[in-house]
């Protein structure tokens, strides 16, 4: 029994002001008798390692490992696993942790504390660790039973447990994984797509029915759930990359520039995910929807040359002459000594048989570049 008075609290917070903030109000509700303090997840788990702690009060947004990545290390622990861990959140990532907890999280607390609400939730924390009700039992009988790989044994613990909390999406999804074990898939994608019925923001399921799906090489019900995935989550952005890509190259085009799309409008860095489609989708022969990229980027930036030229790469290759040649010039005439742009000014001047403006434009690259291949072999055949 953990006593609420006495117990061992780890704090891990990247803020110093924070750290000093959740002391003075522990001790003003006298809960807590040991505290230990961390600066980000990294930290706290070595101070996890060092020092046995009954709860763990953590943030989420923290450099160098967050506390999403440090709930993950502590879970995949078999000394750590079953220490309850508090979350604390501000308003706007609520989202980013309401996912995890369906899984992982015993509690999470949204900035600014209160003590009202810190008193509340760690109380209710500890209560249902000192006593689990019995779907909790039941859940660990389960992992226990698992472990040992009696894989129908733990199924039978899951099933008791869901007669307790029949709508409990945590419970139907570790129902439906332990089906994927005897492979019993069927079973375990209605389990799944049950879970997800009850809890429209259940993303781990969706998750793992994408998995299923990809695996059975069903690329476009994979891209669906990808789709459902990004609507909720940004934390598996590479995922939804890959799989944009495989629906590209199978010809499923819209689904994975719709993937691709929602891709951009979630990251973080939207730009660098923009360029990072631009550039996959035009290894992939894929025209047209980069060129709507590289329009929307140079409308929001238009003094980004190095975007401006590559807009205009596309529109060469998309058999836009007018438009790359307009783009090139524009290059040539902001960037110094651009001697890609000048060379496809020429190319174009040439090929609209405009040879004294083709001339021109290479002699700027000769005087440039005077061992430039392309210009020397493109000025003899003029």
């Amino acid at each position: 029994m953990i006593s609420i008075e006495d117990m061992s609290i780890l704090v891990v917070d990247d803020m110093k002001s924070m750290r000093l903030t959740i002391r003075k109000m522990l001790k003003n509700l006298n809960i807590g008798g040991q505290l230990t303090f961390a600066g980000d997840g990294r930290e706290g788990l070595e101070a996890l390692g060092e020092v046995s702690c009954d709860l763990a009060i953590i943030d989420w947004n923290m450099p160098v490992m967050n506390g999403i990545e440090m709930l993950e290390n502590i879970r995949s622990n078999k000394k750590l696993r079953d220490m309850p861990v508090i979350m604390v959140t501000a308003e706007a990532e609520r989202e980013v942790v309401s996912e995890v907890a369906e899984s992982e999280i015993d509690g999470y607390l949204l900035k600014p504390l209160t003590l009202s609400s810190l008193d509340t939730r760690i109380k209710n924390v500890i209560e249902r660790v000192n006593n689990p009700d019995p779907a909790t039992i039941h859940q660990l009988n389960a992992r226990e039973l698992e472990e040992k790989e009696d894989f129908q044994g733990a199924i039978d613990e899951i099933r008791q447990a869901l007669t307790y909390k029949p709508s409990a999406s945590r419970l139907l999804r570790r129902l439906g994984l332990l089906h994927f074990r005897i492979r019993k898939n069927k079973i375990a994608v209605k389990c799944l797509l049950k879970a997800v019925s009850v809890n429209r923001h259940d993303v781990i399921s969706r998750v793992h029915l994408g998995d299923y799906f990809l695996k059975k090489d069903d690329l476009e019900k994979a891209g669906q759930y990808c789709l459902e995935i990004l609507l909720l989550s940004d934390r598996y952005l590479d995922k939804a990359f890959d799989l944009a890509g495989k629906l590209l190259r199978r010809d499923h085009r819209q689904l994975a520039l719709n993937i691709f799309t929602r891709i951009i409008s979630r990251s973080k860095k939207s730009n660098a995910a923009r360029e990072r489609v631009i550039d996959f989708c035009l290894d992939n022969n894929e025209y047209d929807f980069p060129q709507e990229l590289l329009d929307q980027s140079i409308k929001e930036n238009p003094s980004n040359y190095d975007m401006i030229y590559k807009a205009a790469v596309v529109s060469q290759e998309a058999g836009e002459w007018e438009k790359a040649l307009a783009l090139f010039i524009n290059v040539d005439s902001h960037v110094r000594g651009h001697v890609d742009a000048k060379f496809h000014i020429a190319k174009i001047y040439y090929m609209n048989r405009k040879i004294l403006q083709a001339d021109d434009y290479l002699n700027q690259i000769l005087r440039i570049d005077p061992k430039n291949e392309e210009a020397i072999a493109l000025r003899r055949e003029i």
